[in-house]
């Protein structure tokens, strides 16, 4: 017999802004009484909601069950910056690119398979288009060094064979309203998405397609007898032949991939909705993302109504926390550098508000490895994202439930052959040496 206990469940700082400026969403359906399934999910994100999609695709006759511990769209879905990105995205590089170009060829092509199967799910589900926009992404740079990293990462793509586009700076004024860019690098394979909208339609069309969708049940315990797995939540048992967690960072929680995950608080406003006379003065194109050209950088996007209100959002600032939240000094400095970095942007918008401040929680390796697939008889995951999660938690949601089901696939095989995350070192040195790394890294992106 295995038994796993939670011994922490997720806590959240700020609301998460992407899902309160959409419409209310009907009242949640809790796991009241003890049920059954065929695959129990823990996780209702990006790879919780893509596992049980391939599921259903593999087998449409299977009873799947995900449970989550709060609302759609409250986690990590309504807490990032929306970008679905096909290209090289490795944070912990200067510039975006990879290592290897034969990998960066595999890993754009993954990419574009979860790009697809999002696309896919928002046509069968009727999944408003505005919410998965496939208009690309800019790497906005407002200096002469940032210019040199897009000019390094533009011959990375050359040679991969990737189109890309270098933008002026009366491009760039075009597109966002802002004289602060000197350049920018354009690339058309990204989609840009409203991610609680997203997530929010794609459980309802799988709810509407059979599979049990459980709000507001935090799993805390796990067991394994014999054949069955029954997850507990707020009293109540599901049990069931097989058990996906799709948790990213607190995989930790439940006992695995101890001391080898690297937690990071990212921060991120959200404006107020513009006043028309804000939106005559701001200038630009209604619906835009910018991503720093060094990857520790800001990143800007600017939404319109259909995705939730003219809006502009600004992420920036990180803070290495091993118990996965913020602590009160980070949100305060975040704060203030997001509030700096609008106005550097944006002094013709002085008088906007944020509406929103929120912290969001990134699950990274030292080696850039997700685990995903077998943990146990019956045990399987898809989490540690890597910061990727709109893109990888899709990939690795569809690798662990094609695993489960012994279905083959490029994608499965990719990821579940992946070795395991490099081992921290012991603290403090790990907290201190993390800490002391994004400081760094922070100071010479200040530019962007």
């Amino acid at each position: 017999m295995t038994q796993l206990h939670a011994r922490r469940l997720p806590r959240h700082t700020g609301r998460a802004a992407w899902n309160a400026i959409l419409p209310e969403a009907p009242p949640p359906v809790a796991l009241t009484e003890d049920r059954t399934a065929d695959v129990t999910i823990v996780g209702a994100g990006f790879a919780g909601l893509s596992a049980a999609r391939r599921l259903h695709q593999i087998d449409p006759e299977l009873k799947i069950a995900v449970l989550d511990a709060g609302r759609v769209g409250e986690g990590a879905a309504g807490r990032n910056s929306g970008f679905m990105i096909d290209l090289p995205h490795d944070l912990q590089s200067d510039d975006y690119a990879g290592h290897a170009a034969d990998n960066d060829r595999i890993m754009t092509g993954f990419n574009r398979a979860a790009i697809a199967f999002a696309a896919q799910a928002v046509a069968d589900y009727g999944i408003a288009p505005a919410y998965f926009d496939p208009v690309g992404k800019v790497n906005g740079a407002a200096g002469d060094s940032a210019h040199a990293q897009n000019l390094s990462y533009a011959r990375h793509l050359e040679a991969l064979g990737e189109p890309c586009e270098m933008l002026d700076a009366q491009a760039m004024q075009e597109l966002t309203g802002s004289s602060y860019y000197q350049s920018g690098l354009y690339t058309p394979g990204t989609a840009i998405l409203q991610p609680a909208g997203y997530i929010r339609g794609l459980a309802a069309g799988l709810a509407a397609g059979g599979v049990a969708i459980y709000e507001e049940s935090p799993v805390t315990d796990m067991s394994r007898n014999g054949s069955d797995w029954t997850v507990t939540a707020k009293g109540h048992r599901l049990t069931s032949g097989c058990v996906i967690l799709c948790t990213n960072g607190h995989l930790e929680s439940f006992g695995f991939a101890k001391k080898r995950l690297l937690h990071v608080m990212l921060f991120a406003s959200m404006t107020e909705d513009l006043s028309p006379e804000a939106l005559t003065a701001l200038g630009g194109r209604p619906r835009w993302g910018i991503t720093p050209s060094d990857p520790m950088g800001t990143t800007m996007r600017r939404i319109d109504t259909a995705q939730g209100g003219n809006r502009i959002i600004t992420r920036s600032c990180t803070e290495f926390r091993p118990g996965m939240e913020p602590s009160r000094a980070g949100l305060a400095r975040a704060t203030r550098v997001m509030a700096r970095k609008f106005a550097d942007r944006f002094p013709q918008l002085s008088g906007v508000k944020q509406e929103y401040i929120w912290a969001g929680h990134l699950c990274l390796s030292l080696n850039g490895v997700s685990v995903t697939g077998r943990l146990d008889k019956g045990l399987f995951s898809a989490c540690v994202q890597n910061g990727l999660g709109t893109a990888r938690g899709t990939l690795t949601g569809i690798a662990a439930a094609e695993a489960a089901l012994g279905h083959h696939s490029d994608i499965s095989a990719h990821f579940t052959a992946e070795p395991a995350p490099k081992r921290l070192p012991p603290e403090p040195f790990a907290t201190l040496g993390a800490n002391m790394v994004l400081r760094l890294r922070e100071h010479r992106a200040r530019i962007e």
